[in-house]
């Protein structure tokens, strides 16, 4: 199978092209059902602790700010859709345009977490940590009690999550410089298309993570 000029290769363990392809995408999908266990588990856990300190919730969640993180909700729609846009143009042997494409993804990406370092550096600043380390009496948990439980939920799933967007960042930058280097085409673009699945899921999951935590009240 030529390759805009590269000879591509199925592995010598698949009968054809088309089965490994279908192989690497079972496997992803696989992936993806394992990660969305693992956030369920802790929307789960989330979901327990807010039942039984509904008040407290309501009171720590005014220490986020909505407006930074609905500005993050922007950013990784944006990138969701140019990454979607970024495989469409792998599909169609547009290399230059699949490479804009996935270069505005991954700026998107890195906005997300630059916004992140802010909002975490405050928190920070604050004492607005989980555990015993938590050193924040300010007035709006007056007569509230074990406030660092929300603080150590949020810092738990949104850490969690900016974990996945810094491996996305790497898996981008990976077909990025493949894409460059002219590796996919309309016959082999399936690479892009897994880390393309990877970010959708990544994005998914904050659209939950946004309202959990930031609008509770």
């Amino acid at each position: 199978m030529a390759i805009m000029g590269r000879e591509y290769h199925h592995a010598h363990h698949f009968p054809s092209a088309r089965a490994e392809a279908d192989a690497a995408k079972l496997g992803m999908w696989t992936f993806l059902a394992t990660e969305v266990l693992m956030f369920s588990g802790l929307f789960m856990a989330y979901t327990a602790y807010r039942s039984t300190h509904a008040e407290m919730f309501k009171a720590a969640h005014q220490l986020l700010d909505w407006r930074l993180g609905g500005l993050n909700t922007l950013v990784l729609i944006l990138s969701s859709l140019t990454m979607a846009l970024g495989v469409r143009s792998a599909q169609q042997n547009k290399r230059e345009q699949s490479a804009f494409y996935l270069v505005v993804t991954l700026l998107c990406a890195g906005a997300f977490l630059v916004v992140k370092y802010f909002e975490y550096t405050h928190k920070i600043h604050l004492g607005l940590l989980p555990g015993g380390y938590y050193t924040y009496n300010g007035p709006e948990f007056a007569g509230i009690d074990s406030p660092h439980i929300f603080f150590g939920i949020y810092f738990l799933l949104t850490g969690l999550h900016g974990f996945h967007v810094l491996f996305g960042m790497i898996a981008i930058t990976w077909i990025l410089l493949r894409t460059t280097r002219g590796d996919f085409s309309s016959k082999y673009y399936t690479p892009v298309e897994l880390v393309g699945l990877y970010w959708h899921l990544v994005d998914l999951i904050w659209i939950y993570l946004f309202p959990l935590l930031y609008l509770v009240g």
